[in-house]
């Protein structure tokens, strides 16, 4: 048995498997990244002319992991043919520890009533772009039906359809509407992995585009002829608040913030736990089927985790807690924001994109669908790359990775891709379960 395991499995342990030391060769990368792009001239002031260091913070992560340097998860195998998994904690660490932190202490400067002033266009580019993957799954289904129809083939629980329906629901509302659209369409567990791994693939590959993207947002802006007044004018009044109660921290001063951060993300934890378990009792009772499924999102203590943070963050906004800004409570925030960034760049191995390869072509060409629809709408409606950024994110990568973007155009902003993905939650399944009809009808043409 051990012997047969051993000729299948292939050994995959990475250099570093240590979790301090991995985190400490993430915190090297990131100080190299932020020394040189300080650089006034020279090579790198060039060369983060054209490349974000936001982008180089995911990408090198992900260089690592290629090179078998470090690892989200491995497979070791003993001499003796021992097989046996191996994982990083990081991830987890950063987007449950890290990411509320970081949330309350960026929502801590925030001006609300700036925020509604963004106007509608961040709901339109949001919607659109949950448009975007209820159309593209079919298309891509169609397209690659007619090039290569075994890649969209299967029968019963094996179907292909039924396996991107899981994608639908990762791709509009986040882990807790995959997990539904699972349960809801029966595929087979067996090859869930494939889809799970086409998930990361294609969602970190469109992240990267994403932030490459942040670096040329005013050429971008530019060609969409898109109206910025109303983000630039939130952005002018934070700043200009945070000169305004700019001081250099005392000790006291880092150790408040650090109790206000850690103090939240404890309390969102709690409170998570228990609301999540409430609403788990109340889910359980509604008989199987899709109105079950739809408030799956409910139970799902990541979500409840991002939302008590918000709402604390908004709260605090109102209070005198708002002057830390000026001790540096947005720049701690970003902190957490960037070592996030890096743990989800180390999940991508660039190899993995010649696996499976099909299936990477359908999930390229439905996320080049919702890309190529929003583009639309946001020449039509000039709307600014912050909103595309942002409402995309909101979709396919949620509450993890929304708050990411939306910061890396000013901290203050964070609150709006955090909102914007809570609702993606809210709607996820029913999108998904449209989405997954329309590519079983694409499947059979």
């Amino acid at each position: 048995m051990d012997e047969t395991a051993t000729e299948i499995l292939r050994d995959t342990t990475p250099l570093f498997t240590n979790d301090t030391i991995v985190f400490g060769v993430l915190m090297v990368v990131l100080g190299f990244i932020f020394y040189t792009s300080s650089k006034s001239t020279g090579f790198w002031n060039k060369f983060y002319v054209i490349v974000p260091a936001l982008f180089m913070a995911y990408f090198i992560p992900a260089l690592l992991t290629t090179s078998g340097i470090i690892s989200p998860e491995w497979i070791s195998i003993s001499d003796s043919g021992e097989v046996k998994a191996g994982s990083t904690s990081l991830y987890y660490m950063s987007s449950r520890y890290l990411l509320p932190a970081a949330l309350v202490l960026m929502t801590l400067s925030i001006d609300l009533k700036g925020v509604f002033k963004l106007g509608p266009k961040a709901l339109i580019m949001f919607l659109t772009g949950t448009a975007g993957i209820i159309i593209g799954g079919p298309v891509a289904v169609l397209i690659v039906g007619t090039l290569h129809p075994e890649a969209v083939g299967g029968e019963g629980a094996d179907a292909v359809w039924r396996g991107l329906s899981t994608l639908a629901g990762s791709w509009i509302g986040g882990g807790a509407n995959q997990t539904a659209m699972l349960e809801i369409y029966g595929y087979n567990q067996k090859l869930y992995g494939g889809m799970v791994f086409v998930d990361i693939v294609v969602a970190n590959i469109w992240m990267a585009v994403i932030l490459f993207g942040i670096g040329k947002s005013a050429k971008i802006d530019k060609w969409l002829k898109a109206d910025t007044t109303a983000i630039e004018n939130l952005k002018a009044n934070v700043s200009e608040y945070t000169k305004k109660v700019d001081r250099n921290p005392t000790l006291t001063d880092l150790m408040i913030l650090a109790a206000i951060a850690f103090g939240t993300v404890s309390f969102s934890h709690f409170g998570a736990d228990y609301i999540s378990a409430f609403f788990s009792s109340i889910v359980d009772d509604i008989p199987k089927g899709i109105v079950r499924n739809i408030f799956t999102f409910l139970d799902s203590s990541f979500f409840w985790m991002i939302s008590i943070t918000t709402i604390i963050g908004i709260l605090l906004s109102f209070t005198k807690a708002k002057s830390y800004e000026g001790a540096g409570a947005s720049k701690f925030g970003s902190v957490f924001i960037y070592i996030l960034v890096a743990t989800i760049g180390m999940k991508m191995d660039l190899t993995l994109i010649f696996d499976n390869l099909w299936l990477i072509v359908i999930g390229l060409i439905w996320m080049a669908t919702h890309a190529g629809l929003m583009i639309l709408v946001a020449k039509l409606i000039r709307a600014p790359y912050f909103f595309f950024a942002v409402g995309s994110q909101a979709n396919v990568g949620g509450a993890a990775s929304a708050p990411i973007v939306a910061s890396a155009f000013h901290p203050s902003l964070a609150t709006v891709g955090v909102l914007l993905a809570v609702f993606g939650y809210a709607i996820g399944t029913v999108g998904a379960i449209l989405c997954t009809v329309l590519m079983q009808l694409a499947s059979a043409v």
